[in-house]
């Protein structure tokens, strides 16, 4: 059966720049690219009467109209290769914008390796390229240009750990008189960075937005806050004794300890968590992110 071009979306139309170029996408564009340990990346081959047709880049397009990057990238994504959005994880994003129009790249992981789906006319092929041999392809520019960026973080994969009694203890705002009330603030700003992802440079990490694993370690009176709804890629650590002992265990129990960022300004506890290839983050720089929130 010979695939068909899909209808027009709200984005769908040309952008003309003041410097003459034109992209693809009223609301911007984004594309997914999605990585394996083992089998690469995800990769489509575009159809000739396409922009840049021949050439090798990711699964994308136009961002419908009210619709993030990472939904368009993860949407299109699916539409185009039949990306399974269960199967996947998005880690970061990396944005290009020229102020009239922009493009994001969304890196994701692929917990299992699927078989790829042409799903319309776009593509002459889908599918898994070695890393190393990405180069070796004619890629599209736009792609090529941001290739050697995104292979160098390919696998950053952070795992943030909060040390939610000293987080809460740096702001004087009353938090005292209901310790479980100021821990349940401290989940809830947390869950919506998942979902809208964490300002890179809270993380002190390069590109724009990331989507880390975050671990909330809590002691004391905090621990009797109710658990949420749901968590999402979110964990809530009660501490048997004390909280810097819980974030020593569960970093040092980590499959790569480097990976860890601890938010906490606790001296000894730096120190700890250091000698096991951790980072740390100040207090002020997630509050900062949470704040940012609106």
């Amino acid at each position: 059966m010979e695939l068909q071009r899909r209808p027009l979306g709200s984005g769908d139309a040309w952008v003309h720049g003041p410097d003459g170029r034109r992209f693809w996408g009223t609301f911007g564009a984004a594309g997914l690219l999605v990585a394996h340990r083992d089998a690469g990346v995800l990769l489509q081959h575009r159809a000739e009467w396409s922009h840049f047709g021949g050439t090798w880049g990711l699964p994308g397009g136009a961002r419908h109209e009210g619709e993030s990057a990472r939904q368009g990238a993860i949407r299109e994504a699916s539409e185009e290769a039949g990306v399974p959005a269960e199967l996947i994880r998005a880690r970061y994003l990396s944005s290009l914008d020229l102020g009239w129009w922009s493009y994001s790249t969304v890196v994701a992981d692929a917990e299992v390796v699927f078989e790829p789906v042409i799903g319309d006319a776009e593509s002459i092929a889908v599918r898994w390229v070695p890393v190393a041999e990405v180069e070796n392809l004619p890629l599209h520019p736009g792609f090529a240009e941001r290739w050697p960026s995104l292979r160098a973080d390919l696998f950053i994969d952070p795992v943030v750990v909060v040390d939610a009694a000293n987080v809460v203890g740096s702001r004087p705002d009353g938090w005292w008189k209901d310790r479980p009330a100021a821990a349940g603030r401290l989940v809830d700003g947390l869950l919506t960075l998942g979902r809208t992802g964490w300002p890179a440079d809270a993380l002190d990490l390069p590109h724009d937005l990331w989507w880390p694993r975050v671990t909330v370690v809590l002691e004391g009176e905090a621990k009797r806050m109710p658990d949420p709804a749901e968590t999402g890629d979110l964990t809530i650590v009660r501490a048997d004794t004390d909280g810097d002992s819980a974030i020593v265990a569960h970093t040092a129990a980590l499959p790569d300890p480097s990976q860890a960022i601890v938010v906490t300004a606790d001296r000894e506890l730096r120190d700890r968590v250091g000698e096991l290839g951790a980072t740390v983050a100040s207090p002020s720089t997630l509050l900062g992110a949470l704040d940012g929130l609106g």
